[in-house]
């Protein structure tokens, strides 16, 4: 039997501490660490990496059990406040900023930087600073340009809290044809977030490149009177949201992308019936979160209407917002294979 609930229906209530509790490593990433990172031979760059890493790792958090004393007259601290990792796709950078996150004390907090600016929306900006100024190190995974904005915004953000003690990392947002050849280069990084840029050690990471291999082919949506027999096949025993897909985004408009962790809270499966086109970029950039947070939860989808890789337009997945796109079409379509053919996304 399946339990079937809406999408359309929940309205989380978060509190600011509930807000905090989110900035987490997802599950794909909940038991990592650097020894289960497997370098390859032939790209030493990746084995340096991890010993970088495992240097910044000691250092969060070093100073907190020396006294008044040796606070005063210990030699300044001249290590950079923060590391950035620059790689290709696909090279594990993910992997080693949340084993750098499960490898340091706490506090700490561990997001994309979609998230970040979601918190800020949610929060307002000083007092995000206030929340996380009392972090130990604060992980932003995915760092993006295409909004002039949310750049200086971030930056900001950095900059504050780098000045309050708190140690940085981050990676690049590097899917296949972004920014022309693939990947987030160091120097565009440090050109946009300007004075904080002599605070980071920029760790580069080599490996195969796979902005070449395109979309993975998404399956064809089942018809409408096939949802309730695959819902029942794949999802017996289970929570399902079941939602008529216009009214799903129309839903979303109403609840801020912050809270979208919490929207799916307890949501095994979903089932979208009548997938269209989204046409609007504001509709288009709500549904890439929600994509995300289905994503790190590994929530399987079953779907009618058009394919995925038909979700956005033409326009949006060759304009300035085009990662994103490439990104939510790519793991909603591994969300659907697992949810239609069982194939692991």
């Amino acid at each position: 039997m399946v339990q079937i609930e809406q999408l359309a229906a929940r309205t989380p209530a978060v509190s600011v501490d509930d807000l905090l509790k989110g900035f987490y490593p997802s599950p794909r990433f909940g038991a990592v660490s650097f020894g289960s990172y497997r370098p390859d031979p032939s790209q030493p760059s990746q084995a340096a990496a991890v010993r970088a890493l495992e240097g910044f790792a000691a250092g969060v958090g070093a100073r907190d059990g020396d006294g008044l004393f040796k606070r005063l007259f210990a030699k300044k601290d001249t290590s950079r406040a923060g590391i950035y990792l620059d790689g290709g796709f696909g090279v594990g950078k993910t992997h080693l900023l949340a084993s750098l996150w499960h490898a340091t004390p706490g506090p700490k907090a561990f997001g994309t930087f979609v998230e970040y600016t979601n918190l800020v929306g949610a929060l307002s900006f000083r007092k995000t600073v206030e929340a996380l100024s009392h972090y130990k190190l604060v992980c932003i995974d995915e760092f993006e340009l295409d909004d002039p904005g949310d750049t200086v915004l971030m930056s900001r953000l950095m900059r504050e809290l780098a000045d309050a003690g708190v140690k940085l990392a981050a990676t690049s947002n590097t899917l296949p044809g972004s920014l022309g050849d693939g990947r987030f280069a160091a120097v565009d990084f440090q050109r946009e977030i300007q004075v904080l840029a002599d605070q980071f050690d920029v760790v580069r990471i080599d490996g195969e490149d796979f902005r070449h291999r395109g979309l993975p082919a998404a399956p064809l949506p089942l018809r409408n009177d096939e949802l309730n027999h695959h819902m029942k096949a794949e999802f017996d025993g289970k929570t399902v949201a079941r939602d008529d897909f216009n009214t799903l985004i129309a839903h979303l408009a109403g609840v801020h992308p912050s809270r979208y962790r919490q929207l799916i809270d307890g949501i095994d499966g979903v089932v979208w019936r009548d997938v269209d086109t989204i046409t609007e970029q504001a509709v288009a950039l709500r549904f890439v979160v929600l994509a995300d947070r289905l994503y790190d939860k590994d929530v399987p989808i079953l779907a009618s209407g058009v394919p995925f890789d038909r979700l956005f337009t033409e326009e949006m997945m060759t304009g300035g917002y085009m990662k994103k796109y490439f990104r939510a079409v790519s793991r909603l379509t591994a969300l659907a294979r697992e949810g239609q053919n069982h194939e692991p996304s």
